[in-house]
């Protein structure tokens, strides 16, 4: 069972929860954040932490379940645990309900604030959904994107319950991230989605076409997150951060061309970990000093 458990962690690429788990945790410090200090239960620390474990795990196990069929056709993804044969489909389906009962589960440790269990459900269902979205619309990259802005979004709610521009606008730099460099790893598959009839942005605009909009997507990631800085406010610190987010996205851009895909993993995983973690990093550094 330990080893089948390692396989599902290792298929779902667990360690890349820190994709969003930094803007997580990112809202929620500055939710928490007064002048006066830091206000926040330890019980809250932890919800956010299950939430996001448990619900980026179900998400991944079910488009792995999902996709197995069309992973198998793909000479990227035929390796994968499902199509290989490595896990069984009934193993991973079971991984994805418990993951589901715990994020559902865990959002009552906000409680007495009952909008992270009123909107536990309507969140599952969304990303779950993104599985499905390739086969009906080239737009699946966004819907990815706001999938993960929820997680700030969410972590300010459970802390404040209630919504303002500060969450807003970094859920909207997190979309505009994701989508992006979504963009750029999808690039691989061009000439497979297109010949499955799967929705792409790449497949739809090309290569070259694809890796624009994905620049203009970082562009617009840039500018959401001056505006919160501004709207928060934040200080140099935080300011500096983004100066060096802006030059983590442009060496991005520079070493993925249309003509070179050999760095896009390089561009998807260490980049943009490096990106995320930067950026909480720097956050919560100019909340402390000012």
């Amino acid at each position: 069972m330990l080893s089948r458990l390692t396989d599902i962690l290792g298929m779902i690429k667990f360690s890349h929860t820190l994709f969003a788990l930094p803007f997580a945790l990112l809202g929620a410090a500055l939710a928490a954040h007064r002048a006066d200090g830091w206000h926040g239960r330890w019980q809250d620390g932890l919800g956010i932490l299950l939430c996001m474990a448990s619900v980026r795990s179900a998400a991944m196990a079910f488009n792995r379940v999902v996709d197995r069929k069309i992973d198998a056709m793909n000479p990227r993804t035929a390796t994968r645990h499902l199509p290989s044969g490595k896990l069984s489909v009934s193993s991973v389906v079971v991984f994805t309900v418990v993951c589901s009962v715990v994020f559902v589960l865990s959002t009552a440790l906000f409680l007495p604030n009952p909008w992270p269990l009123r909107l536990a459900m309507p969140v599952l269902a969304w990303v779950l959904a993104y599985s499905y979205t390739k086969r009906f619309t080239s737009l699946a990259h966004f819907w990815l994107g706001v999938s993960l802005a929820l997680a700030p979004l969410a972590a300010w709610i459970a802390l404040r319950g209630a919504v303002s521009w500060p969450p807003v606008l970094l859920g909207l730099a997190v979309l505009f991230w994701v989508a992006g460099f979504d963009v750029i790893y999808a690039c691989q598959d061009e000439e497979f989605d297109r010949k499955m009839g799967l929705r792409s942005i790449p497949a739809r605009l090309g290569t070259r076409g694809a890796l624009r909009l994905a620049a203009a997507c970082h562009g617009l990631m840039v500018i959401a997150l001056v505006l919160l800085g501004v709207f928060y406010p934040l200080g140099w610190v935080y300011y500096l951060g983004i100066i060096i987010v802006a030059a983590l996205l442009v060496y991005e851009h520079l070493i993925v061309r249309p003509d070179d895909l050999a760095r896009v993993n390089v561009a998807f995983f260490q980049v943009n970990i490096a990106i995320s973690t930067g950026l909480l990093a720097v956050g919560l550094v100019d909340l402390l000093v000012s």
